[in-house]
């Protein structure tokens, strides 16, 4: 699926294609993509330990860096912590921690991912947003 990413610090997007992954434990970005659109990384305290599907260590070693960036899917919004490492083909991959707090509606033989199941603390942020602002603007 295609989302947005968008830079903390300057507020620039970019769209990537991202891959849903129920079998990954976590959010993860390639890391030469994101050293490629100037992303900011963040150097972890402690390293984590990568094994692949198969369960064997990863050769491209620990991962040792992170980044945050806000993610942007249809009028879904949401700030996230990414771990950095060698995807190759593929530039995100949003894991089983992310599928289960939003549980989206899939239809795989559509290709659809629908956000429709949301905890309230999601971001529809840019819904809310105009609708505050037309209610201001009704106000006046």
């Amino acid at each position: 699926m295609k989302i947005g990413l968008e830079k903390l610090e300057s507020h620039e997007g970019v769209t990537v294609r991202a891959l849903l992954d129920s079998s990954t434990t976590g959010l993860f970005m390639d890391i030469q993509f994101t050293k490629r659109k100037g992303f900011k990384l963040e150097r972890l305290k402690n390293p984590l330990l990568v094994r692949n599907v198969d369960g064997m260590i990863n050769v491209e070693g620990a991962i040792i860096h992170q980044m945050e960036c806000n993610i942007f899917f249809k009028r879904h919004v949401e700030k996230v912590r990414m771990d950095m490492c060698n995807l190759e083909k593929t530039e995100v991959i949003l894991g089983m921690p992310w599928l289960a707090v939003h549980n989206p509606e899939t239809d795989w033989e559509k290709r659809e991912v629908k956000m429709t199941r949301c905890p309230s603390i999601c971001g529809r942020k840019k819904e809310k947003i105009k609708r505050l602002e037309r209610w201001k603007k009704r106000r006046q």
